[in-house]
């Protein structure tokens, strides 16, 4: 079985899609399933279902929660009830959460390792599993409000691993550039996008343009925090 929450939950079993309707029963087996393979604790099930006013004695509706998703769920043993708390049994591997962040560490490393043509097809499967908002069917929950930060934060470094490993092979694919865009201004203050915005544009022959990138980024952070821009930025601007 493959789950996927990089986007509105999904449940493949055998090749087929699996409906698990009710919001409850897709909080319960989404949280499972970022500890998939492990016991999540019945009090911590509890906080992440009923965050504010819950019932009065939440392990009975716990329990009950639990009967239903065994019975949404093809094979009634993937959940599975210990001493402690319950546990999906599924591989990590069957959680597409699981294999981005094993697929982004791994073109990290070749990255860092000086080894970009390795890097580039991890971080294309990494970034290709996501199909939209991260948990996006709980997202008001904290439990997964939290989680969707993390990921999000996960997602920006594997991008901007994935535009460094591009350009350090020579490939140019023509939609870089909108695709930097978009993240700056996502993300106004983050240098890295700037830097590879500047580097992009060039690598595109769009050197006036690189040049505008720096001067616009170094008037917002004078504007917002009274600061310039660092000693490798500014070096880039030199050498453009």
């Amino acid at each position: 079985m493959r789950i996927g929450v990089l986007g509105p939950l999904e449940v493949v079993a055998d090749g087929r899609a699996v409906d698990v309707g009710g919001f409850r029963l897709r909080a319960l087996l989404i949280r499972l399933a970022l500890d998939a393979g492990s016991v999540v604790p019945a009090r911590a099930l509890a906080r992440a279902l009923w965050p504010d006013e819950g019932p009065d004695n939440p392990g009975p509706a716990l329990h009950s929660l639990v009967s239903r998703l065994r019975r949404a769920l093809p094979g009634r043993g993937l959940v599975r009830s210990e001493p402690a708390g319950y546990l999906l049994d599924v591989s990590r591997e069957g959680v597409d959460v699981a294999r981005f962040e094993r697929l982004a560490r791994e073109g990290q490393r070749a990255l860092r390792a000086g080894r970009p043509e390795a890097a580039l097809p991890s971080l294309d499967g990494a970034l290709g599993l996501w199909r939209g908002e991260p948990l996006a069917d709980v997202a008001v929950l904290p439990f997964a409000a939290s989680a969707a930060v993390r990921l999000e934060e996960l997602r920006l470094g594997a991008a901007e691993d994935r535009i460094e490993a591009g350009l350090a092979t020579g490939r140019r694919p023509p939609g870089a550039v909108a695709e930097l865009e978009q993240l700056v201004a996502a993300h106004p203050l983050r240098e890295r996008l700037r830097d590879l915005l500047m580097r992009t544009l060039a690598a595109h022959g769009r050197q006036a343009e690189a040049l505008a990138a720096f001067e616009a980024y170094r008037k917002l952070l004078a504007a917002e925090l009274g600061t310039g821009p660092g000693p490798h930025l500014r070096e880039l601007h030199l050498t453009l």
